[in-house]
């Protein structure tokens, strides 16, 4: 194997690389890296197929490229004899080079690895390559012998092991940029080059020679024939590609579904609905059927059987409104029906009425007889609108004192329904301090680095008496056009500085408690004063609060705010600018007022990754604000891939949104905090 025969009858045959075969051969193996990457791309994402399909699929990928390179670098190889290929040999082969790069991929995707694992690994991959190709040159079919020069053959293992130590490390290292092209067709390059530098390291290595007897037969030199192989390789990779794109398009459709469809009706849900209702200008009738204390039957019953309950009022629904329009799920106990077009209106109402007429006779679940109370709003627009109008007209009859659910259908009157409302909720919010019935949530801010919660944000909410939780987007506009919202404001900064006193005793862990500014009140000297009070009433440092005002809200009057946000910083407040980027003069006063923090708002969040402008723009908007010394806090993060994202920059931000937590009631904040350690939130 490693020393010629000793004889005279011996002749040494010189062969010949194809420049062209050659480059095509390292041209395959980067191909099939950067095909490997991709895919292994899918085991960082949230995916409807387990991650191991994925890791599958992707050594496999990666096995059978550099089983293709191998063969190709054969091909390159020129003898002056005729040469061939055992098939079974051949295919054997493949299974090293398949194995080595599972298990390369494997320890590259473990979230905890040391250099002694990626050691043992690079030795176990080294071998796995170096074996491919020596079974695989016990395939070749000639005339001719060879043995192995012992030294080279050694040095082409040795070069297996340290090149895939070194790309396995590298690859592991760069997982999380691996969404930048430049740095994945990088990482493939290497990982092609590793390849093929064991490849022809290997092939230097090999003595070919025949016997005297044979030489006479010598002429040209000769290809290894493997068109066969090729055609079975490009077959192989071409339907591996197909399976991967195929899933990947899989994937997204479930995801799309599990986020915007509801499981139990299959309808679009409350999500999709505010998508549109944010987007869609026109005009139309928007009806909301409102079924009255689901509760008690579900108490009574059972959640199947409310399940089916629901079920059943969709069928009826499906069955009576109009052709084109589109129905909605859009909380457990309402249904939203949308109907395009100014001349809807009348076939909306008499469709919303055949559907009470049907619902105010008993309804027959499980062979179970019952009526429910449901009851129909509707809202219509002539002129082109913000859907989202046409539901707060909607919600507006919904929330009024004198609904009563008797199976009617209740057209909005603006003169009825909204002054009345709005009156009520300007009347009842002084009320509404005194007997508690607003109180505060928090939601964490967590940092993209170390996944340790750097702070709360205090949001307000309302548990009306009549109307019950009424949305913040909802009365707080009604407080702060009717002169109400000062005095809320210094209940919630109140409020704040009490909790996070109790927190500090209690030796709760948080940085600080953030609070909305509403911009009316932000140049107020009564502001300043009320902060200063409750600092001291409560014993709480200043740095432990938190203030946040929208750009929007303060731009009419730009100096005072920045004289007002200077006294702020005076004082040892910390000052975020909150949902930055939605006003046009964001850039030009971000340099002149002194805010400390920067909240980029959820819009700028929604497209990422999938849109790489979104990506692009969010990036740069984190760049900017690191080279101007401000602390980021993204919000509405909600998914694993925008987490992905975040954590794959080189800033590392503040995150704060679905993904890690909703607004939570003081003693659910409290027990998440104490629950969720930093180690178990990289794990969310």
């Amino acid at each position: 194997m490693f020393s010629l025969p000793e004889s005279t009858d011996i002749f040494i045959l010189n062969g010949e690389h194809s420049v062209p075969l050659v480059l095509l051969s390292i041209a395959i193996a980067c191909c099939a890296a950067y095909t490997a990457l991709s895919m292994n791309q899918r085991m960082q994402q949230t995916s409807f197929f387990h991650k191991n399909f994925w890791l599958l699929l992707s050594s496999i990928a990666m096995g059978l490229g550099i089983w293709s390179m191998h063969f190709i670098g054969m091909s390159a190889f020129m003898l002056p004899i005729a040469m061939n290929y055992d098939v079974f040999l051949t295919i054997i082969s493949a299974i090293p080079a398949v194995f080595a790069s599972y298990l390369a991929f494997y320890f590259a995707n473990r979230r905890y690895t040391t250099h002694w694992s990626y050691f043992i690994a690079g030795i176990i991959m080294g071998l796995g390559i170096s074996s491919m190709h020596y079974i695989g040159m016990a395939a070749m079919k000639m005339d001719a012998e060879y043995v192995y020069k012992p030294w080279i053959f050694l040095a082409s293992i040795v070069i297996a092991v340290v090149a895939s130590y070194i790309a396995l490390y590298t690859f592991s290292t760069l997982q999380k940029y691996m969404r930048n092209q430049l740095v994945k067709i990088t990482t493939s390059i290497l990982l092609g080059l590793t390849i093929t530098s064991m490849h022809y390291t290997g092939m230097a290595a090999i003595v070919f020679y025949v016997r005297r007897p044979l030489i006479d037969n010598l002429n040209g030199m000769h290809h290894m024939d493997t068109t066969l192989l090729i055609t079975v390789v490009t077959v192989g990779i071409s339907f591996l590609l197909l399976i991967a794109g195929l899933t990947s398009l899989l994937d997204r459709y479930v995801d799309h579904r599990l986020h915007h469809f509801d499981a139990l009706t299959l309808l679009p849900n409350q999500r999709q609905f505010e998508k549109e209702l944010n987007h869609i200008v026109t005009t139309g009738t928007l009806a909301i059927i409102h079924i009255h204390n689901l509760e008690k039957w579900i108490s009574g019953y059972g959640y199947t059987y409310g399940d089916k309950m629901i079920q059943a009022v969709r069928d009826i629904i499906q069955s009576k409104k109009p052709e084109y329009a589109k129905v909605y799920r859009i909380e457990g106990n309402r249904f939203a029906i949308f109907q395009f077009g100014e001349s809807g209106y009348e076939t909306m109402k008499k469709s919303m009425k055949d559907v009470l007429t049907v619902l105010e006779n008993p309804l027959e679940v499980d062979n179970k007889q019952i009526v429910l109370e449901v009851v129909c709003s509707l809202s219509h627009s002539k002129e082109k609108k913000v859907v989202r109008g046409l539901f707060s007209n909607s919600m507006a009859v919904l929330q009024h004192p004198s609904i009563a659910y008797k199976h009617e259908v209740i057209e909005y009157d603006p003169a009825v329904h909204t002054y009345t409302f709005e009156r009520q909720i300007v009347q009842d919010i002084s009320k509404a301090i005194a007997n508690r019935e607003l109180f505060m949530e928090y939601q964490p801010k967590v940092c993209s680095k170390t996944y340790e919660v750097s702070g709360v944000e205090a949001l307000l909410r309302w548990k009306h008496p009549v109307y019950g939780m009424i949305s913040p987007g909802v009365f707080i506009p009604i407080l702060e056009n009717n002169g109400q919202i000062v005095d809320v404001t210094d209940w919630v900064i109140e409020e704040a500085c009490r909790q996070a006193a109790l927190w500090l005793k209690e030796g709760v862990p948080f940085r600080h408690v953030s609070i909305n500014i509403p911009g009316v009140y932000v140049t107020s000297s009564r502001l300043l004063n009320v902060i200063i009070h409750n600092l001291l009433k409560y014993k709480v440092d200043s740095h432990y609060i938190e203030l946040e005002i929208t750009e929007t809200s303060v731009i009419h009057d730009i100096e005072n705010a920045i004289n007002a946000v200077e006294q702020f910083r005076e004082l040892g407040l910390s000052v975020a600018l909150d949902d930055f980027g939605t006003g046009l003069s964001s850039l030009s006063y971000l340099k002149r007022m002194p805010v400390s923090t920067i909240k980029i708002d959820k819009s700028f969040v929604d497209g990422v990754p999938l849109s790489e402008k979104d990506s692009d723009v969010l990036k740069s908007i984190i760049i900017l604000c690191y080279s101007l010394n401000l602390s980021v806090v993204i919000e509405g993060v909600e998914s694993k891939e925008q987490m992905d994202f975040i954590t794959s920059m080189t800033e590392k931000p503040f995150v704060q949104g679905y993904y890690f937590s909703r607004p939570l009631p003081v003693k659910e904040i409290v027990t998440w905090i104490g629950r969720e350690t930093p180690t178990k939130l990289q794990g969310v």
